[in-house]
This record gives structure tokens, C-alpha cells and sequence, in this order.
């Protein structure tokens, strides 16, 4: 058939078709009419008049030609679950057919065979992979509404020794809200440390994001979480892009020119970590809210700096507009933060900025 696809109609099956709808016609029936009602189309009954014997109509049975045959799929199970091949993959096993001169099938497709008749399973010594899923897509669209929290090591100079600084920062203004620095890694103190944070922020409805340490699924700190009503979730083990609002302020902290790299003693990293979040919060401007500073965010100033910023910059094309080939950049007015974002949020954040600019 040279590679055609379709299925082969008899001659009888074909020339009743034609026969019958030159009959309605001749009847004074319309040729369109006529088609529908024995279910073809006019173009497959001028094909078949023509001399063609496949049948193309959409939800006809096709015949693939690279389509494995059901014994060559029994074949492949048959070799895979030999005593020879048991205990070796397709790929390795493909490669040893090839050295025998035998070729059936493609890696892919003895994958395919394989999981089709259930039959592709975790073998060995080794755990199996668990696939887990992303945490929850949480949006803020103002202060208090989601925060994310997490522990950094902050060396000391005795080798082996470390201060841990507690951390919570709020990502629609990427405000600290609050912090601690203590000698040991405990839910307690984190407990202690929300309980604080939350009184500041007059008990907040807010959802908490973090990592997965033990201090953060402490018994301590869930109870309070629990008594209060606060919903959290939890990045997925090795994965840092869960929780990147606080993993980003970790490495302004720590690769800023500032930073001393190592603390005498706690009492000093806590005076120095206490003047570097005054200024990160006071005069910092921050890339991620278009360089404004997290308390000019929280202190609902956003909207009329943002208004300010268009105005200036719709007057400097009206002055001199030759200098701009496109629309005159201009920041939104309502901000809106996403943590762990679906595939359809961001593709919807990428079509509003482009737009915008």
C-alpha cells in the first residue's frame, strides 16, 4: 500500500456506496444529502468514484504500519522476563540482541511494551524515588498575609562552633518581620520567636511557609500554629526553590561586603545581624518590589511612589518622544506576590508583563 494508512474497504462495499447515492440522485436527491445519510462525505464519494480503496474518514480504524504486532510484543515480554534477562534493562538488553544480529524494537519502545503490561517496577537494594508534590501556590496581596521562615548557620571563630539566626519574612514587602539569633537549632525558640512576631503584627491571619527541619515540625511550635488557626505547608526535601523569598535575603546577608564571615561571640552577631535588617528594612531597595524599601511597602506607600513614577515617566516622553520606540514603561499599581506559583500563574505573570512593557 506504500505506507498508506486506512482501512482497506472491498470493492462490493464500495461500488453498493456509489451505486446507491447515483441512484438517490438520479432520484432528484442532492449528492450532499445523499452522502450524509449512508455517513460519508462528498469528498470520500468523489475519492471512491475516483478508484480509492482507503477509507479516510475521521474515526475510521487506521492501520499503523510501525505498529508492533501482538506477537512481537509478546516477544519482547517473553525476552525481557527470560532467566537471561531478568535482572537487565532494555537499553542493556537491546545491546546484547544487537550483538546476537537480532533487532526488534527500540529502547522507548520495550519501555512502552513493558509499563503497558505493568511490568516495569523498582528493583535492588535501593529506595525507590518518591515524587512529591510542590507545596501549595499561596498569593499575598498585602502585608501579613503569607510569610516564610527559615535557620542559617552564622559561623563563630572556633572552629565547629556556630550561631543559628532565626528568620521570618513577609514576601509582599520582603519585610523581616522578626528574628532571633541563638547557640542551638530548637522549635521552642521558634516557637517563642512566632509568638512575638504574630503579638507585633496583632495576630495576624497569615499562612506560614518554611523548610522541612526539625525545628520548624516541632511538637512546640505546631501547637501554636494549631491553637491559633495558622495554616503552614512545607518546601519538598533538597528543593531551595520552594522557599526562595528567605533563601534570597540568606545570600543578600551573607555575600554582602559587610559581612564579617565570623562573630567573636553572639552577642556581637546579634548587634551586627540588628543593624544590617534596620537597614535592609529602613533604606534597602529592593529589586523584587521595584526598588522601594520594605517599609515604604508595608507602610502602604507603594501606591502613590508607583503613581509618581508613571507620571514622571509619561512627562519625559511627552518632552521628548523620539526617544521611545515602544510604550513608556510603567509600574502596576496593585502588587501581587505568588509563592511556588502553578505553570498557569506564571505563564499569566509573563503575558501581564509583557504587555505592560
Amino acid at each position: 500500500m506504500g505506507g498508506q494508512r486506512g482501512r482497506l474497504i472491498s470493492r462490493e462495499e464500495r461500488e453498493l456506496a456509489i451505486e446507491l447515492i447515483n441512484e438517490a440522485v438520479s432520484s432528484g436527491s442532492r449528492i450532499m444529502s445523499a452522502c450524509r445519510s449512508i455517513g460519508i462525505s462528498t469528498t470520500t464519494f468523489d475519492r471512491w468514484q475516483a478508484g480509492s480503496i482507503i477509507d479516510s474518514r475521521k474515526g475510521s480504524f487506521k492501520s499503523i504500519p510501525q505498529k508492533l504486532t501482538e506477537s512481537e510484543e509478546k516477544q519482547i515480554i517473553e525476552i525481557c522476563c527470560s532467566n537471561e534477562y531478568k535482572d537487565s534493562n532494555p537499553y542493556k538488553i537491546l545491546a546484547d540482541l544487537l550483538d546476537k544480529g537480532i533487532y526488534i524494537a527500540s529502547e522507548s519502545t520495550f519501555y512502552r511494551v513493558l509499563r503497558k503490561n505493568s511490568l516495569v517496577n523498582h528493583r535492588g537494594n535501593s529506595r525507590p524515588t518518591n515524587k512529591r508534590n510542590p507545596p501549595p501556590e499561596r498569593k499575598a496581596t498585602g502585608p501579613n498575609q503569607v510569610w516564610t521562615w527559615d535557620i542559617t548557620y552564622l559561623k563563630s571563630n572556633i572552629r565547629g562552633i556556630f550561631y543559628y539566626a532565626y528568620v521570618i519574612i513577609d514576601i509582599w514587602d520582603r519585610s523581616i518581620v522578626k528574628w532571633a539569633i541563638h547557640d542551638r537549632e530548637e522549635d521552642s525558640l521558634a516557637q517563642e520567636l512566632f509568638k512575638c512576631a504574630l503579638l507585633d503584627n496583632n495576630e495576624p491571619n497569615v499562612f506560614v511557609h518554611s523548610d522541612n527541619g526539625s525545628p520548624m515540625k516541632g511538637v512546640t511550635l505546631m501547637a501554636l500554629f494549631y491553637d491559633l488557626g495558622i495554616c503552614n505547608s512545607y518546601s519538598r526535601p533538597r528543593v531551595s526553590n520552594d522557599n526562595p523569598f528567605i533563601e534570597s535575603f540568606f545570600k543578600t546577608v551573607k555575600y554582602g561586603a559587610s559581612y564579617p564571615g565570623k562573630f567573636p561571640n553572639i552577642l556581637i552577631a546579634r548587634e551586627w545581624f540588628a543593624s544590617f535588617v534596620d537597614g535592609y528594612n529602613t533604606s534597602h531597595r529592593h529589586s523584587g518590589i521595584n526598588f522601594i524599601t520594605p517599609q515604604e511597602m508595608r507602610s502602604g506607600k507603594y501606591i502613590s511612589i508607583a503613581k509618581n513614577r508613571n507620571k514622571v515617566m509619561l512627562q519625559a516622553k511627552d518632552k521628548n518622544p523620539c526617544r521611545w520606540s515602544n510604550n513608556v514603561k510603567q509600574l502596576p499599581i496593585r502588587h501581587v506576590v505568588y509563592l511556588n506559583p502553578t505553570a498557569d500563574t506564571r505563564i499569566t505573570i509573563s503575558k501581564k508583563i509583557k504587555v505592560a512593557v
